[in-house]
């Protein structure tokens, strides 16, 4: 049967070769679309938006509440914008505007016409409850937004005050009645006068020329002291220079004076001074100071073996307080290379002589800080040596070991013996031999200088110190060191019986 090239092909629904039930025809596959998330969803019914009032101002995002702050009340929450109301939509519906709900991709319909919509087979959907996929699942978590509170019903009563947060307490004052652990440390006084200059105590050009020292004792001495000594039975412990160490090293319970002076110059008062202090240094652990006061160019920052010296009596005078403390107050002194600190009179320089006042203030002011002061004083008949004499708690005289020197010094004894009360106690009489031979018996000397009441102790000659300079214990002769640990422990001694 022949077919016309415009007649239509009419599928034949029968069995196919061999006879059978045929085949069902090929379902064609269901056009699968994407959400379009700018459009709301095709399958679902929606009511159209109502249109929304503009907002005056857009409400500020609440900000967190304490723990600690109370919740604010329903009164305190402004009510959203009312809607206008629609036709088209409830009036329930206005209270807030609905947005766009989000599109799942298990709600997309493929667009089809009245027509197809009959003979397409509708794909189910999975419970749009129980399986939710949002466009804003991708966003970082946040805080949940507050559920917006409806506005209350009205009220005769009058609304109660919104609860507010409590103010936070005042700090607790601080307690000024309780004493520091640590005393704190005073700031530096202003000094009325421009900061003086580190002199050197010996000329660079002087201190070149300087040869070697020599020893206080001789070749042939020393050499027949260490025979004797090896042939001599060995001395006990407990000898003569353990009883001397612990007399020097006595406590004392408040800061002790020591002046040094003499009848004249040139007799080795500031030697003597020099040997005392440094023997105190030496065996004591408490702070011993050097202080002189002879300011017509006194050379014990020599003999102590300063190499500078800055700072002098006069100008610390000006500046002590009873507030400063003793690491203030040694920033002021000259620290010495073997222990023990300095205050010298001046800078190596003539100028104003020593004033009573002056001399009172330093040591007053230093006494509380070292247990003992040695200070080298001017001559006899001085001010300020009369004035140190009468108000030291020990003496020691200097004097030359000649018939003169002697006679003076048994004067200046008869004069001490005359004061208010009595200070022979508390003298001690040094007699120094300026050269090896002496015309005077020693004996003798000793014997009528005692007859007053003072000790006496002979320091005898030495060619370190005759040679001057710094003062180097190691040259010192055997009898020198021995004399100088005797006349500072008996002045020592008197100085703490003393008031």
């Amino acid at each position: 049967m022949g077919h016309g090239p415009g007649a239509a092909v009419t599928p034949v629904e029968g069995p196919a070769s061999g006879g059978g039930p045929a085949p069902a025809p090929a379902k064609a596959p269901l056009p699968v679309r994407h959400p379009d998330p700018t459009r709301p969803n095709p399958g679902r019914r929606r009511p159209a938006p109502a249109p929304r009032a503009k907002p005056a101002e857009a409400p500020a995002a609440p900000a967190p509440v304490p723990p600690t702050t109370a919740a604010p009340s329903a009164e305190s929450v402004p009510p959203p914008a009312p809607a206008p109301e629609s036709a088209d939509e409830p009036a329930a519906a206005s209270d807030a505007a609905p947005e766009p709900e989000p599109v799942s991709p298990f709600d997309a319909r493929p667009e089809t016409g009245p027509a197809d919509a009959a003979s397409a087979p509708v794909q189910p959907t999975p419970d749009t409850a129980t399986i939710t996929f949002s466009t804003q699942a991708l966003a970082p978590p946040t805080d949940a937004e507050p559920t917006p509170v409806p506005s209350p019903a009205p009220s005769s009563a009058p609304p109660a005050p919104a609860a507010q947060a409590a103010p936070p307490a005042p700090p607790a004052p601080v307690s000024t009645s309780a004493v520091p652990a640590v005393r704190p440390r005073t700031a530096a006084p202003a000094i009325p006068f421009p900061a003086p200059e580190s002199v050197p105590t010996v000329d660079p050009r002087l201190a070149q020329a300087v040869g070697r020292p020599v020893h206080g004792d001789s070749v042939a001495r020393r050499t027949g002291q260490s025979i004797r000594r090896l042939a001599a039975p060995k001395a006990p412990p407990g000898g003569a220079e353990a009883q001397r160490a612990r007399e020097l090293r006595v406590p004392v319970t408040s800061g002790r004076i020591v002046a040094v002076t003499s009848i004249r110059g040139g007799v080795g008062k500031t030697t003597a001074a020099a040997l005392v202090a440094r023997t105190l240094q030496r065996e004591r652990q408490d702070p011993v100071l050097a202080l002189e006061a002879d300011a017509a160019l006194g050379t014990l920052a020599v003999r102590l073996g300063a190499p500078t010296v800055r700072w002098s009596v006069s100008e610390l005078a000006q500046i002590l307080t009873p507030e400063m403390h003793l690491l203030d107050i040694t920033g002021y002194l000259v620290p010495l290379p073997d222990g023990g600190w300095l205050l010298p009179a001046s800078q190596g320089r003539v100028g104003p002589p020593l004033d009573i006042p002056t001399y009172r203030t330093v040591t007053l002011g230093l006494r509380r800080h070292f247990a003992v002061t040695v200070a080298d004083c001017e001559t006899l008949p001085g001010e300020v040596a009369r004035t140190a004499m009468d108000t030291a708690h020990a003496r020691i005289v200097v004097a030359p070991m000649t018939v003169e020197g002697v006679g003076g010094t048994r004067v200046v004894l008869d004069w001490l013996s005359a004061l208010p009360h009595s200070a022979l106690s508390s003298t001690v009489v040094a007699l120094t031999s300026g050269t090896p031979d002496q015309n005077l018996d020693l004996a003798t000397a000793m014997g009528h200088l005692r007859e007053t009441g003072v000790g006496v102790v002979h320091l005898p000659y030495d060619r370190h110190l005759a040679a001057g300079g710094p003062i180097r214990e190691e040259l010192l002769s055997s009898a020198t060191r021995r004399a100088a640990a005797q006349l500072a422990a008996e002045a020592l001694d008197r100085a703490v019986r003393a008031r």
